[in-house]
């Protein structure tokens, strides 16, 4: 509670009014003990110029005054004094400015933030005013504040010291911060390094953590400051070795970095080396030779005249020529593998495995990106809207699914929980590269002479290189094993599309499906025939 020593403010003499009013706070950071004051004074209708404000540790003078002494430049009448107060209303913006501003190492920041208390409640148009000098001087004095605790939960270091009763180990950190922020960013190491007693020394006020309560005590000296540890010296090999000179921005990283926090930071010792040698560094690797592109090696198809026993983690590619009952029987064993298989993290998350489904004598293959939610509930590919669409496009090119493979090149859902729903997430390179063994069992098993990507990563996965969906849709292009891949837009874009631009964008994808439609001997069709191969597709152009 604030040690406040108010003249007259809580008396009924309205000649005491028209004296400076003397408040002493706690201490820099006492914003408990500043709204205390400030609504006392504001139901005694005390105007900012009659206001002295200080703290215990340091005297504060007033941003208004020119000297200590009464201030009669604004008396307060009787009638002022006895008159029934208003209520106090503020903007939540105003609560905001205070709990930073007020942390300020300006001396007059408090006489500021009554200024403006007291004219939010006579002057109600400064609310709309953002551009009021004084208004906009709290609000850089507030930017200030939290970029300044920003930094302290960047840069603080803690340090392993032996308790003095040699009963465990404390980690300790010295910091010196702009501006009072000790005591509002102490709770975020608390909840950070809650296993853990630790203590962060500052000039002005320490704070200290017992791994149950949290506490303060005055300032420190930098004697105090904890020496550096045995782990430090790995930390720093391993900053050296991360280092990039290609990467380095000096100014970039002295804005995020300021140089005044490089003596508290282990680190700082290799900067001015790194950085001077980053030169030299990045010309050793120009003239280095260029080294060629990672090409993926894909593992011959092997033949074998009976079906295949897949290995609980990865399986070898089958054959072509197996009977009907061993090609059904080895497309078994491959869904039954690959719902065990727990190559990539994705199999924890997802409620199944998605594996494909379609006649194992197709001639066309439509493969995706992965499973959505309702994919993922049924156990089923392209079940969900995007399915939907996919069916009815099928539909009125007088294709039956049915008569065609449906794949993903991913076979677990990946999402993100925003709420109660699991919304998309995007497969990495290396989720698609796990899978990757599990398309080419089935393509190998289906047989398919010509293939559908839908979207880029199925693109990626059939054709072994980064495929701009865009650029590339409607366009035929060649797999390493011969067969023609169809590159077109995934439905689920479509849907995601604003409506102005579906309606356009859907009619060109049913012309890249169409082009693939040719592929399937559905009756639906009218016993269309398929056009030779060599009639849509060159294998040396890939087009």
């Amino acid at each position: 509670m604030a040690q406040q020593t108010i003249t007259a403010v809580l008396a009924a003499a309205p000649a005491a009014l028209q004296s400076v009013n003397t408040v002493r706070l706690d201490g820099p950071a006492d914003l408990i003990g500043f709204r205390r004051a400030a609504r006392a004074l504001l139901a005694q209708r005390v105007e900012p110029d009659l206001v002295r404000w200080s703290v215990v540790s340091s005297p504060e003078l007033d941003l208004f005054a020119e000297n200590p002494g009464p201030s009669t430049a604004h008396p307060a009448s009787p009638q002022t004094a006895t008159a029934p107060s208003p209520p106090i209303t503020v903007p939540a913006a105003f609560g905001e400015l205070v709990a930073h501003a007020g942390l300020h190492r300006d001396p007059h920041r408090f006489a500021l933030l009554y200024r403006l208390l007291w004219r939010l409640q006579h002057e109600p148009a400064l609310r709309h005013d953002p551009l009021d000098a004084e208004w906009m001087q709290a609000a850089q004095m507030a930017r200030a504040v939290r970029r300044d605790a920003h930094k302290m939960r960047a840069f603080v270091r803690l340090r392993p010291l032996q308790r003095p009763d040699g009963d465990g180990t404390w980690h300790v950190a010295w910091f010196e911060p702009d501006h009072h922020v000790l005591e509002a960013t102490a709770p975020f190491f608390s909840r950070r390094f809650a296993n853990l007693h630790w203590a962060i020394l500052t000039p002005d006020r320490c704070a200290s953590w017992d791994g149950v309560r949290l506490s303060f005590s005055p300032g420190a000296n930098p004697q105090d400051a904890p020496p550096a540890d045995a782990g430090e010296a790995l930390w720093l090999t391993y900053y050296q070795s991360i280092f990039n000179p290609a990467r380095l921005k000096v100014d970039a990283m002295v804005r995020e970095m300021p140089r005044r926090y490089w003596k508290n930071l282990p680190e700082a010792t290799l900067i001015r080396s790194l950085t001077a040698e980053a030169n030299g560094r990045n010309a050793l690797m120009i003239d280095r030779p260029a080294q060629g592109p990672r090409r993926r090696v894909r593992a011959p198809i092997a033949v074998h005249s009976a079906p295949l026993s897949p290995a609980p983690d990865r399986m070898s590619p089958v054959v072509e020529n197996l009977s009907p009952t061993q090609r059904s029987q080895a497309w078994a064993e491959a869904r039954d593998a690959a719902c065990r298989c727990t190559q990539c993290p994705l199999h924890a998350q997802a409620t199944q495995t998605v594996f494909g489904e379609g006649p194992l004598n197709a001639t066309l293959m439509l493969v995706g990106e992965q499973p959505g939610d309702h994919e993922d509930l049924r156990g089923r590919p392209f079940t969900g809207p995007a399915g939907q669409l996919l069916d009815a496009a099928l539909l009125q090119l007088g294709v039956d699914r049915q008569q065609a493979y449906v794949t993903n090149a991913v076979k677990h859902f990946k999402f993100e929980l925003r709420g109660q729903r699991r919304l998309h997430k995007t497969a990495s390179q290396q989720e698609v590269a796990d899978c990757l063994d599990w398309l080419e069992r089935e393509i190998a098993l289906v047989q398919p002479q010509a293939l559908v990507a839908l979207g880029g990563t199925a693109a990626r996965s059939l054709l072994g290189r980064p495929v701009s969906v865009m650029q590339a849709r409607g366009q035929w292009h060649a797999r390493d094993d011969g067969r023609p891949v169809l590159v077109t837009l995934h439905p689920s874009a479509l849907l995601r599309l604003p409506e102005g631009e579906r309606a356009a964008m859907h009619h060109q994808w049913l012309s890249d499906l169409a082009q693939a439609a040719a592929w399937v001997d559905s009756p639906g069709r009218g016993g269309a025939t398929r056009p030779p191969l060599s009639a849509q597709f060159d294998p040396g152009t890939g087009r």
